[in-house]
């Protein structure tokens, strides 16, 4: 929603004289938007169950990571190049939000993805402890002697 509100604020703007500045702002929050927004919906819809070879925490990690970089660099540069319109001004106020609120979100993306790094690593080395005890098993055939007794 933060981003969604500086994308509307930036819009708003009718004039700029160095305008790179206000289009930076302008693509960071749009991209950030429709990226969250389409994994928004895949989660709320349950659909990355059935993609099981995507990894879903990284994929949210590296959104959430590269959202708050790039909020916090589109804010700095129009904090520094605007005009001093209010729309400008509600437009970085906004953007250092959404960047906060990324940031927060990286960190909890952080700590899942290594929760879950680590279930699937011990599920992994399980999986091969099992497969070798299996592979010792030897079954007793009576039927079968021994060529060296």
């Amino acid at each position: 929603l933060l981003a969604l509100t500086a994308f509307i604020c930036i819009e708003t703007i009718m004039e700029c004289s160095p305008c790179e500045g206000l289009y930076f702002f302008e693509f960071v929050s749009c991209s950030a938007l429709v990226v969250t927004g389409a994994l928004l919906l895949l989660f709320s819809l349950n659909l990355h169950t059935r993609i099981p070879q995507i990894n879903w925490n990284l994929t949210d990690l590296v959104n959430t990571g590269l959202s708050t970089f790039f909020f916090f660099i589109a804010s700095v540069v129009l904090a520094a190049l605007n005009h001093k319109t209010g729309a400008e001004i509600a437009a970085v106020v906004f953007g250092f939000l959404a960047m906060a609120v990324y940031a927060v979100n990286t960190f909890l993306a952080v700590k899942k993805w290594r929760v879950s790094s680590r279930q699937q690593s011990s599920r992994q080395s399980s999986d091969y402890v099992r497969a070798r005890t299996e592979s010792r098993e030897v079954v007793h055939r009576p039927e079968i002697q021994r060529l060296d007794a």
